[in-house]
């Protein structure tokens, strides 16, 4: 299939980037909402993926959303206990997901350890839960990408990238703190309709060029490995932009 080039959009500064997305991620559940009933969106942690979540309760439209209609998922977690501080939830509860209003039952967390008897039955459990629910695409998955072009927890030269016939994969010996995750594999992730990343900050610039550069591999750079089937839009600050080559 052929996919849409990368669209890139370069905002001011985080705040700006932030309220951006924002209110483009209103207008995509409602549009999704419209055309099939639900919407379907896999967050991401970090510091970008909480202060884009906060800016949501801010966009004038979001009154509009049917938030019983709306499913949420996470590219991926880090194995660690239901609301350690360290997770990609609790970082997103505490921006503001818990104050949509959205119904328990639409909230789909990756299991930690005090749930789950290892990462493996982790991961499995989390993929056979994506597909009872039918996600054979997310309308939106937001990704971060950390300074060595990783996104969600398949970072460069890992054995995690390789991944096949499964929905999510357990990923030890992470280079980033945890060691031990779960994360959406590329298989899944490249059903999404669209994939937006998001990315500020100067320390992401050489990542960011990287992965938009024509001969990049994505064994080497994650990040150039994923495009949606719709739409893939690198929403970013003038910082994470400096890279690139007008």
């Amino acid at each position: 299939m052929t996919r849409p080039d990368p669209v890139i959009v370069i905002h001011p500064d985080r705040q700006s980037l932030a309220d951006a997305i924002g209110a483009r991620l209103v207008t995509a559940i409602l549009d999704a909402q419209a055309a099939r009933g639900r919407a379907q969106l896999a967050l991401t942690g970090g510091s970008m993926g909480s202060a884009s979540l906060a800016s949501v309760s801010a966009v004038a439209g979001r009154s509009a959303v049917d938030w019983s209609g709306f499913d949420v998922w996470w590219g991926d977690e880090r194995y660690l206990p239901a609301g350690d501080p360290e997770r990609n939830d609790t970082q997103n509860d505490a921006a503001g997901l818990g104050r949509l209003g959205l119904h328990p039952d639409h909230v789909h967390r990756v299991a930690g350890p005090d749930t789950a008897e290892s990462v493996e039955a982790s991961a499995a459990a989390y993929g056979e839960t994506v597909r009872e629910h039918g996600t054979g695409a997310f309308d939106v998955v937001l990704l971060g990408v950390g300074p060595d072009g990783h996104v969600a927890s398949l970072f460069p030269h890992h054995p995690a990238q390789q991944a096949t016939d499964a929905v999510a994969v357990a990923v030890h010996d992470s280079p980033k703190p945890p060691p031990v995750r779960v994360s959406l594999t590329f298989e899944c992730l490249r059903r999404s309709r669209e994939v937006w990343f998001l990315v500020a900050g100067d320390d992401k610039a050489v990542a960011v060029a990287a992965a938009l550069a024509p001969e990049a591999d994505r064994w080497d750079v994650p990040a150039s490995g994923l495009a949606g089937s719709e739409a893939t839009r690198w929403l970013i600050d003038r910082a994470a932009a400096s890279r690139l080559h007008s």
